[in-house]
């Protein structure tokens, strides 16, 4: 058997990113790996529910043999064996009542489910709008469209809102492997478009025109304008609300979100979002910070060189680029700068991922 590639998990940002980005590009290589210090520096290290459940999720599809699987363990080893598409049906809450984060357990099946010999459906329970990652309407607006650009083709419905604390939500998604995957040049946006959303779950609907007409105002005197609808959800089974802004143009893709708090009037939340988008507007780069940390894993499976350039070189950016060095035959190299700019290339002569 392959020896497995030890990666210390404390480093960099030292969060679950780096847990998820190891075990994904495992599964999609079928190489073994094993991590440790899992969350070491966190006030809960170790696994956590929505860790847990990536762990035993990935482990599903890929008929891993696997140790160390269990709440709190700051030690796993993973040994892929057959990476199989199919249904699966994976539920962060049943392991310890939880709004785990369905995006994050999305984000780490995505890349090998599109590299099976089948397709995958997968309904996925857990939170859909909570603090820390992001929300759905992030994936279906951003992420996939940036991935559809690639070659990846895969779909996510939200079936039920599940916001935090209450978690509850559920997605359905549809992944048709594609070996035919494309690097890309986005280094300079042009012709963006600025759309949104305004969304309430179980909350008056006074609360989303407010979060709306504050967004428009914002943007009216920046000189900028753009489509904001409002979404009424009555599926979840908690309250909650949403500002979600995206900018859209060639070879540039960005989202920005805020979540309602108990205490936080609407504007407030407008703002939260419309702020990082003016500022991803200065710099004038192509995808926001967090397109930036999910595309270098699959860039790094794409034949060619890729670059883009991103708001800056945030550690969880970092941290991925360091995990993807260790997995893979490829240099990511990082520039400093406003704004900065990734390449991700292989490396000459190493043998095949």
């Amino acid at each position: 058997m392959t020896e497995a590639t030890a990666i210390d998990a404390s480093h960099g940002e030292g969060g679950g990113q780096v847990l998820r980005t190891a075990l994904s590009l495992a599964v999609a290589r079928g190489r073994p790996v094993t991590l440790r210090q899992i969350r070491a520096r966190r006030p809960r290290p170790g696994l956590q529910p929505q860790h847990l459940t990536v762990v035993r999720a990935l482990a599903a599809i890929s008929n891993a043999v696997v140790s160390g699987d269990a709440l709190d363990s700051t030690e796993v080893t993973f040994v892929p064996r057959t990476l199989r598409g199919g249904s699966y049906d994976f539920d962060i809450g049943a392991i310890r009542g939880s709004a785990g984060s369905v995006s994050l357990l999305f984000q780490a099946l995505l890349l090998p489910l599109s590299l099976a010999a089948q397709p995958s459906r997968l309904r996925l329970r857990g939170g859909t709008h909570v603090p820390w990652s992001p929300p759905v309407p992030y994936l279906t607006g951003v992420l996939l469209p940036a991935l559809r650009r690639i070659g990846v083709r895969a779909d996510l419905t939200l079936r039920r809102w599940g916001w935090y604390p209450a978690g509850g939500g559920e997605v359905d998604v549809s992944v048709t492997p594609s070996r035919s995957w494309q690097s890309v040049r986005w280094e300079r946006p042009i012709a963006l478009t600025l759309e949104g959303i305004s969304a309430v779950s179980r909350l008056p609907r006074s609360i989303a025109e407010r979060q709306r007409a504050r967004v428009l105002d914002r943007l009216e005197a920046a000189g900028l304008s753009a489509t904001i609808t409002i979404d009424e959800d009555r599926t979840a089974l908690g309250p909650g609300t949403l500002t979600m802004l995206t900018a859209t143009g060639e070879s540039a893709l960005a989202g920005f979100s805020a979540l309602g708090r108990r205490g936080v009037r609407a504007e407030t939340i407008a703002d939260e979002a419309v702020a990082p988008l003016l500022t991803y507007l200065e710099t004038g780069a192509a995808v926001d910070d967090h397109l930036a940390d999910q595309l270098i894993a699959f860039l790094a499976l794409v034949d060619g060189p890729s670059a883009f350039t991103c708001p800056e070189l945030s550690s969880h950016l970092r941290t991925v680029a360091w995990v993807v060095e260790r997995m893979l035959p490829v240099r990511v190299l990082l520039e400093e700068g406003r704004p900065a700019r990734v390449e991700i290339r292989a490396v000459p002569g190493a043998p095949p991922g």
